[in-house]
């Protein structure tokens, strides 16, 4: 499960012997090797018990981590593995609490980390269809000549922030001078002259009131997409809510009827997503 930033990463490996009994090595390393290409190492690292080592590290970068421990000396060996860090502001879609409530979920804490999984991956579908809901901070580069407009690849976009070339002496556009159509992404000169590029656009993209049928939906998705880890057992709304008849490019039978239904008035145009 993935750890939210700031949250201890509780990592831990077993070494063995010839016979496969949990058994000390002579020395135990660890290293966790961070997103953006550093690495921490501890070592050593002493054992817990017989054989059974662990260590708790404080996450401080979002992103995949890979982590390697290595023994040495006697019962030598070696164990990799990875584990992600989520952003410190999640674009999820849904609340844990309206997603438990969905999924009439008991009172407690034990599938908290398995729903907020499923909500990260219910936020994806439902912004393959209509876009980003929750706001975020989008750059993107536009390769243009002369061009009376550019297309921001993200809808709806909100704000931009900069404007400013890829190359050593492009121009920097004044976004003050510089009008956004949030619906479409058209950004043109207030004064109607030509755009240069290449360019480097950063802008935020996302809705500030999120229609309900755009949550509803989303409620929807979720519930179909659990099913496969809760099963049918759990109280339903009814079968029809969940039909999926035809498959969807690019997310093919994981999208209900209804959820599509929901959310065709917010549908992004063809060609975008």
């Amino acid at each position: 499960m993935p750890f939210d930033l700031g949250a201890p990463a509780r990592l831990s490996t077993t070494v063995t012997d010839d016979d496969g009994v949990p058994a000390d090595a002579g020395s135990m390393a660890l290293t966790v090797m961070l997103p953006d290409g550093t690495s921490s190492v501890f070592d050593p690292v002493v054992p817990v018990s017989t054989g059974q080592y662990k260590y708790t590290y404080a996450t401080t970068q979002p992103g995949r981590h890979a982590v390697r421990w290595v023994a040495s000396g006697i019962n030598a060996t070696a164990y990799v593995d990875v584990f992600d860090v989520r952003e410190a502001i999640p674009t999820w879609i849904i609340s844990l609490a309206d997603a438990k409530q969905q999924l009439k979920m008991p009172a407690g804490t034990s599938q908290d980390e398995s729903i907020r999984r499923w909500i990260g991956a219910t936020t994806a579908a439902v912004e393959w269809f209509v876009g980003p809901v929750a706001e975020r901070t989008v750059t993107e580069t536009h390769t243009v000549g002369r061009v009376q407009a550019l297309a921001l690849r993200k809808l709806p976009a909100l704000a931009l922030t900069s404007v400013v070339p890829v190359l050593d002496g492009g121009p920097t556009y004044d976004v003050a001078a510089l009008d956004l159509d949030g619906n479409d992404g058209i950004v043109r000169r207030k004064d109607g002259g030509p755009l240069y590029g290449p360019l480097r656009v950063t802008y935020t993209a996302g809705r500030r009131i999120v229609a309900e049928n755009i949550s509803a939906a989303a409620e929807l998705i979720l519930q179909h997409l659990a099913r496969t880890q809760y099963g049918s057992g759990r109280p339903q709304l009814g079968t029809g809510d969940f039909d999926v008849t035809e498959p969807v490019p690019g997310l093919g039978y994981a999208i209900p009827n209804r959820a599509l239904q929901l959310l065709s008035p917010d549908q992004l145009p063809p060609g975008m997503a």
